[in-house]
């Protein structure tokens, strides 16, 4: 990765936002597959850069002080009560301006990407039905305190 720095800097503005949108691609191309419910990765790639990354970073660690991870959590939820509906009706993903098909395509992406080693073996992928009830009822000043309990619920199911 450190050579591509050096050329990017080398290619002024307009080489490194070329670089970047060459960036998906790369990234892509290293994964041996396509995830469930996911038609197109690069444009699930795109929407997590436009309307996640800002807040729950690139690499999904978020911000201890503000925002959650996301990097090796985020499938934990599927695991436990009420962890899939979690998902959906979090602040962010439920007042996304994403329609339900592009937030379903990018909930499923986040799984694949950001935490395959919790994914179930009988994962069952978001629809743009399920995501569009589920937004309609988003979670506010009690998601901090939900995805508390239900880490703590996939803590104890742990082996």
């Amino acid at each position: 990765m450190k050579v591509v720095r050096r050329a990017a800097f080398g290619l002024g503005p307009w080489g490194a936002l070329l670089l970047l949108a060459c960036a998906p691609g790369m990234i892509e191309s290293q994964v041996p597959q396509q995830p469930a419910g996911v038609q197109n990765s690069q444009r699930a790639w795109q929407n997590w850069t436009l309307n996640c990354q800002g807040c729950h970073r690139p690499d999904g660690s978020g911000s201890s002080a503000t925002t959650p991870s996301v990097a090796h959590t985020v499938s934990r939820f599927l695991g436990v009560d009420r962890g899939r509906e979690y998902l959906a009706r979090v602040p962010g993903v439920a007042t996304s301006p994403l329609d339900d098909a592009n937030l379903a395509e990018l909930l499923n992406w986040m799984l694949w990407r950001f935490d395959p080693e919790h994914l179930p073996v009988n994962f069952r992928a978001f629809s743009a039905t399920e995501v569009g009830e589920l937004r309609k009822r988003p979670l506010r000043l009690e998601a901090s305190q939900m995805r508390t309990e239900l880490l703590a619920k996939a803590d104890a199911l742990a082996p």
